[in-house]
């Protein structure tokens, strides 16, 4: 009896064992998995804010909360299983079914991107005549979510995928397991970011009420959020174009595709950052964020113009002949 207690002990003890290292190995896996995407959580977190632009006050954080919710259930339902399979079916058939995808979906970002320059330099909005139309404060409240829901799809995907790509376990539950504390992580962190700046003008004006020595840093709040949201405009853009552009970098670099190009990329970054000579760690990353974007901007632009700028001009010439 007492060796039969010991034997279970020593049972106990080394599942003890195996189940602390695998904690450490998601933990570790965690952090590697969620670093590699941070550039698409910048774009998420920059990209949100401008679909509670306008609406009532008081309804902003019930609709990012909704699209928090529409987001976690894009990650976990969705895009979780579908993304596992594929890696499973891939290591069974020897063929990346990953890096099509995230070129996919970087082709989208660099879409969004160059979108957005283009009705900046045009002076029109794709999307405004829909929104417009929409005179239910309940109706345009759907809309906006619906379409922060879609964008989130395609971001949330390029943030799973490429946590996915980043894991190095060898157990699928283990990946599994990496990725749903991500997606929740990063969904958590995104959406509470968007609720904080979003809210940042109505805690300034909370501030001025109360008055005394904090009353400046108040107005000053109030005066610094509506340049605050322009900026993250301006970074969320900027973002799509760079990790849209440095996903497909890296995918013709994986599937040997022109990877003539990549290369090239990554020797001037290299070269530009030794030019400069002081923190070449930041220069090189900025210089291949620079080339990415510019990589964006043409795949996003000829994107654009196939869906948008073409068929207007076809539209024209009927409307002339």
């Amino acid at each position: 009896m007492p060796s039969g207690l010991i034997a279970l002990l020593d049972d106990v003890a080394t599942l003890t064992k195996l189940a602390a290292s695998s904690m450490d190995d998601i933990g570790a896996a965690v952090g590697k998995a969620g670093s590699k995407a941070a550039g698409v959580v910048i774009d998420d977190t920059a990209v949100t804010p401008r679909y509670v632009t306008g609406l009532s006050p008081e309804r902003e954080l019930p609709i990012i909360g909704k699209i928090a919710v529409g987001s976690l259930k894009n990650k976990l339902l969705i895009i979780l299983p579908v993304a596992l399979f594929l890696s499973w079916l891939g290591g069974r058939l020897g063929f990346d079914f990953i890096t099509p995808l995230l070129m996919l979906g970087g082709s989208y970002l660099c879409f969004e991107g160059a979108e957005k320059l283009w009705e900046k330099l045009s002076g029109t909005k794709h999307d405004d005549a829909a929104l417009l139309a929409c005179d239910e404060p309940e109706e345009l409240e759907k809309r906006q979510v619906a379409g922060a829901i879609r964008t989130d799809f395609i971001l949330s995907a390029e943030i799973m995928v490429i946590a996915l790509a980043a894991l190095e376990l060898d157990a699928l539950w283990l990946e599994a397991i990496v990725l749903a504390v991500v997606g929740i992580a990063i969904t958590l962190l995104v959406y509470g970011s968007v609720g904080l700046i979003v809210k940042l003008d109505d805690i300034g004006l909370h501030i001025c009420k109360r008055g005394g020595a904090t009353a400046g840093f108040g107005r000053a709040l109030v005066r610094g959020v509506p340049k605050l949201l322009a900026a993250l405009s301006v970074v969320g853009t900027a973002a799509m174009l760079w990790v849209g552009g440095q996903i497909l970098l890296h995918g013709m670099e994986v599937l040997h595709i022109g990877e003539a190009l990549p290369h090239l990329t990554h020797a001037l970054a290299e070269r530009g950052a030794a030019a400069i000579g002081f923190w070449q760690g930041f220069w090189a990353w900025a210089l291949n964020a620079l080339f990415g974007a510019i990589v964006g901007i043409v795949v996003g632009g000829i994107i654009v113009a196939v869906l948008h700028a073409l068929p207007k001009k076809d539209k024209q010439k009927e409307a002339t002949a």
